[in-house]
């Protein structure tokens, strides 16, 4: 019996239309062009209008793949949305956007890995796909960090921007002329450095006081130094674990799309593997940090490139809070 093999046959993306420069934020906090760039590599970012949410940017970027694969939402099975900005913490941001998208036929729910949220939605693709549960899975990941990031804060406000990014993932032979197989999913979660990337408040742990919102603990807070070492560590990791578990040789990858979090990790992971830079995806310059979403935007830019040519593999990875990393290898069909 031929076995069943999850496949990306829809990509799409949303970038909000504001640009926030570096000259911008020259004038709201302490900062410079040179020190943001030298230190992420980001010379501007998108902003979400005011009436715009993680629930229109998913919307938005779903309804691109789904025209991509030539798909109706109505024929969805299920919707995985990626997101650390819901609209709110309940309902989910899975249910507004499955009400937009009219897929009346779709179950779906929220998942929260913080950067690394993509690849855990591509794994509970490729299960569900796998087994033979359900046949067309859309993954989401959407972001308006502008909601979440302190403006006061210049060691954070200069990384983060808006963006959504979205998969619809089937069975291979569903019609789709191309794609990608979902070759090999790995993930990983490092629960005791939870404090080195979080929201303080709007849990039950620290409900809204005026106390935390005169203290401004409702805003993302980073332990930038200490993050950059787990990263580039466990981006490694997930990489090796992913190669190993396919036999596959490094001098395979032909693309690599890591996380866009900063220039100088995307480098740092680039060299280990000797991957040439410029078979790296880059979108950190224009977009910067954009979260779970950062990764499918990229794949979606890859995509429309045709830079990926058949029989081609290309390796996704993300770090992100929790700590949360994994690493997804993709063959093009």
């Amino acid at each position: 019996m031929k076995k069943t093999i999850a496949t990306i046959t829809g990509l799409g993306s949303y970038l909000p239309e504001r640009a926030l420069t570096n000259a911008d934020l020259e004038k709201m906090v302490e900062t410079s062009h040179e020190w943001i760039v030298t230190r992420s590599g980001i010379v501007e970012r998108r902003i979400a209008a005011e009436k715009e949410y993680a629930s229109t940017m998913g919307i938005e970027a779903a309804k691109k793949a789904l025209e991509h694969a030539g798909v109706k939402a109505a024929d969805v099975d299920c919707i995985i949305v990626s997101t650390m900005t819901p609209d709110f913490l309940c309902p989910s941001t899975a249910a507004i956007i499955q009400h937009g998208l009219q897929a009346h036929r779709a179950f779906a729910f929220d998942i929260q890995a913080a950067c690394s949220g993509f690849i855990y939605g591509l794994s509970l693709a490729k299960a569900f796909i796998e087994s033979g549960a359900h046949s067309s899975i859309l993954v989401i990941a959407t972001e308006k960090n502008s909601a979440f990031v302190d403006y006061t804060d210049r060691t954070t406000c200069v990384l983060f921007g808006d963006g959504a990014g979205a998969a619809l993932v089937q069975k291979a032979g569903s019609g789709c002329a191309s794609g990608y197989t979902i070759d090999h999913v790995c993930l990983g979660t490092d629960g005791e450095q939870s404090e080195l990337i979080c929201i303080p408040a709007s849990g039950c742990r620290q409900p809204a006081t005026d106390e935390s919102v005169r203290t401004r603990q409702h805003y993302l807070k980073m332990v930038g130094s200490e993050v950059y070492k787990h990263a580039v560590r466990r981006m490694e990791m997930a990489i090796k674990h992913c190669l190993e578990a396919m036999q596959v040789p490094e001098s395979d990858i032909s693309w690599l799309i890591p996380h866009q979090a900063n220039l100088r990790i995307m480098e740092a992971i680039s060299k280990r593997f000797s991957i040439p830079w410029e078979r790296v995806v880059k979108t950190i310059e224009k977009y910067g940090n954009t979260s779970s979403s950062t990764v499918p935007i990229a794949l979606h830019e890859l995509d429309r490139s045709s830079g990926l040519k058949q029989d081609e593999r290309c390796l996704l990875v993300a770090f992100g809070g929790g700590l949360t990393w994994g690493a997804s290898l993709l063959t093009k069909i």
